[in-house]
């Protein structure tokens, strides 16, 4: 399925949490970003920031950019509006086959890798009343709506749910709407995007090493399912038609 006509912007990102520190010396850093450029070009602005992380990224003014970030205790990266899912899949895979040899990453030491499918739908205005409206309607909660000047001023719903029996695979949908009560009292509000995210996390399980590759290739297709059967339909459409009536 093509997530990129979706929304205004479609990204996929990789997370993974490692049990011991990563590698912080100067020599082993530079060769495993320096690796990490020569296979994708693009990327070209490196930095430590004053937190620490060592940010390898594209021009995030092209709107359309890979970036890597290297904490203490994790790897990420991602990749915004990919030109199709298969090239964002390509820069985690290629990650994770690397990470071993550069990093020293491996099976053993994942504490927990995240996929996460993210969705932005611009608009100007009640970014909380209008997630409200789409996805709240006749619920128990939307009563309290009621109430006479009751105006939603932080409405961000999140959920965790298992994927299978032992809770080692979990999903997450969460929204960020960017709204606050200072938009809201003044009308002012700033152009930023309602932000819906889907992520599926995989913990070790138990007498099993994990495989990331493996792990990775099913996390991947959990999310498109998950994605494809109910966030476009369910969340991301009935919000996608609250801004066209809006506008």
């Amino acid at each position: 399925m093509d997530f990129n006509n979706a929304t205004d912007d479609f990204f996929v990102n990789l997370n993974v949490q490692t049990t011991m520190k990563l590698p912080g010396n100067r020599e082993t850093v530079l060769h495993f970003f320096e690796a990490v450029q020569k296979e994708f070009p693009s990327m070209t602005s490196f930095q430590q920031r004053d937190s620490g992380e060592y940010v390898l990224e594209g021009d995030r003014e092209s709107g359309n950019y890979q970036w890597v970030e290297m904490y203490s205790h994790r790897l990420c990266a991602g990749f915004f509006n990919p030109p199709s899912i298969e090239e964002a899949y390509r820069l985690h895979s290629w990650l994770l086959e690397r990470s071993i040899y550069y990093l020293g990453i491996s099976g053993l030491d994942i504490d927990a890798m995240d996929i996460l499918f993210g969705f932005n739908l611009d608009y100007v205005g009640n970014r909380d009343e209008l997630v409200a409206d789409a996805l709240l309607e006749e619920s128990p909660l939307s009563r309290f709506l009621t109430e006479p000047g009751a105006k939603p001023i932080e409405f961000e719903p999140s959920l965790v749910f298992s994927l299978d029996e032992g809770c080692y695979l979990q999903g997450r949908i969460s929204v960020e709407t960017r709204s606050s009560s200072y938009q809201v009292r003044t009308g002012q509000f700033e152009e930023e995007p309602i932000s819906v995210y889907l992520t599926v996390r995989q913990y070790p399980v138990p007498g099993k090493v994990m495989d990331m590759q493996k792990s990775f290739e099913q996390q991947c297709e959990q999310c498109e399912d998950l994605a494809a059967r109910i966030l476009l339909p369910q969340v991301i459409q009935p919000i996608a038609e609250a801004i066209a009536a809006g506008q």
